[in-house]
């Protein structure tokens, strides 16, 4: 599917094809991305965003085992090493970031959810737009959920793993253009 101008995601056999996300999605991802570019610049991990082929094989051995393709809004890699010949990535990300969309709700909370766990990514935000909350997962090395928190309102979230990355959702959810009401 390389050859494909189409954005697909393959999770458990399943394909699933990509919408264009919707504006406020990508202004919240914008938002996210210039915390984590300001946070990483000079340090030894770098974010990037979608689309961004990220190739997960659960706790099979090798990727043909259980091929999974994922694009993830934003991803925090920190094993460059693991960029191939093609300039393809082919590692773990320690910390992805998925902005809900309707479309891909069950998706990014349920079946992702499950499949960076057991790939061994580290830490796993959720960004809810509707709910302006973040659903916080911080993942053990044995791949286990070590710590779940849902942040709203006016508190910060703060990686455990990189200290000092933290967003506080005020400005986060700020940007974010308000609802218009239907009555």
């Amino acid at each position: 599917m390389e050859s494909s101008d189409q954005r697909y995601e393959l999770i458990d056999g399943e394909v699933y094809l990509l919408a264009s996300p919707a504006f406020d999605h990508q202004v919240a991802v914008n938002e996210i991305a210039w915390h984590f570019y300001n946070y990483f610049k000079g340090k030894p991990c770098r974010s990037l965003t979608a689309p961004l082929d990220v190739r997960l094989f659960g706790y099979a051995t090798k990727f043909e085992e259980d091929p999974n393709v994922v694009q993830p809004d934003i991803v925090v890699v920190c094993d460059e090493e693991k960029v191939n010949a093609d300039n393809r990535y082919e590692g773990i990300p320690s910390l992805v970031v998925e902005v809900l969309s309707p479309s891909t709700k069950g998706k990014d909370m349920v079946t992702k959810l499950n499949l960076y766990m057991k790939s061994g990514v580290r830490e796993y935000w959720i960004v809810d737009l509707a709910e302006q909350s973040i659903t916080h997962y911080a993942f053990s090395p044995e791949r286990d959920i070590e710590g779940l928190t849902i942040f709203r309102e006016d508190e910060t979230v703060r990686s455990p793993l990189f200290p000092g990355l933290e967003i506080h959702l005020p400005d986060l959810f700020g940007e974010i253009r308000p609802k218009s009401r239907q009555d």
